[in-house]
């Protein structure tokens, strides 16, 4: 059984060492840790990846941790959270964030419902209201952690996702950047983002205008795994690419990108996740499964 745990807070000596020691004696073999001191802000952040034999059953073992963890933290002032892809394996929970583009989201929802893609939504977030119909249709809740002016509650966001105990968080076309406490509270290959452009050579905010400035006939999106420090290695899930003829003016461009490319290319890259395909391993994107089907 595989078990992630993320811990966050004020910056001072000694955070690790309960954790580490917890666990350890639990029996827990560590397969990846990571560590930082954010000193300008005098921040702690680490996460911790740990191997448990079979045998317990992973949803009473998640449980009991996530107490422990809670009085370590309540011990250490950290945020502590413990979390388990074994747990609900079969079935896990998805939140989908969004702002203003359908296609998108809509694709999540309706390969969730279809069954190709092998999980639950029981919740969309946005910080606008203009997409919160999906929940109506796909019968989930609608939560809007935005102001007027689509500034974003970051607290609200981490509160629904506490809330509705979610598994992974899909960015889907979400046009606001995480804030660094979220992306570090759900480290670990737990936040999905799509991008519209390949990257890493289209990245910001007008990819599609930027490949257009220089005459580029392939454009694509990229579905990729969020993760606290950019830069750091390879995050690519999905990228899928199609091409236009010389000429093609950027509206049709990005029409036609946004309702079918980008759709497909999350679609494809949540479902590799949920069907435990790919995970996040030191930053990197790596196979759980080699060409045969073997663990």
């Amino acid at each position: 059984m595989e078990v992630v745990i993320t811990a966050l807070g004020p910056d001072h000596s000694g955070l690790a060492d309960p954790i580490i020691h917890h666990v350890t004696a639990r029996g827990a073999r560590i397969s990846e840790i990571q560590m930082y001191d954010h000193d300008e802000e005098e921040l702690f952040a680490m996460l911790c990846r740990l191997q448990f034999d079979a045998g317990a059953d992973p949803a009473e073992l998640l449980g009991q941790l996530k107490d422990e963890m809670k009085q370590i933290g309540e011990h250490t002032g950290l945020s502590i959270r413990a979390w388990s892809p074994d747990a609900r394996a079969n079935r896990p929970r998805l939140a989908v964030a969004c702002t203003y583009v359908e296609h998108t989201p809509r694709a999540v929802l309706e390969a969730v419902s279809s069954g190709q893609i092998a999980a639950e939504v029981p919740v969309i977030i946005s910080n606008r209201k203009k997409l919160g119909f999906l929940a109506d249709e796909f019968d989930c809740d609608f939560r809007m952690i935005g102001d007027g002016t689509g500034a974003v509650d970051d607290a609200a966001l981490l509160a629904t996702l506490d809330e509705y105990d979610i598994d992974y968080l899909i960015l889907a076309r979400y046009m606001r950047i995480l804030p660094a406490d979220a992306c570090w509270q759900f480290a670990g290959g737990r936040i999905i983002n799509l991008h519209h452009g390949l990257l890493p050579g289209f990245p910001g905010f007008r990819p599609y205008h930027d490949a257009h400035n220089v005459r580029m006939l392939t454009f694509g999106a990229t579905c990729h795994f969020i993760i606290p420090e950019l830069d750091a290695g390879n995050q690519t899930i999905n990228q899928r690419t199609f091409s236009v003829a010389p000429g093609t003016p950027l509206e049709e461009i990005i029409a036609q990108g946004e309702s079918e490319n980008e759709p497909a290319c999350l679609v494809e890259g949540v479902r590799r996740v949920v069907d435990r395909e790919v995970h996040l391993h030191f930053h990197r994107v790596v196979p759980r499964k080699d060409l045969a089907g073997n663990k």
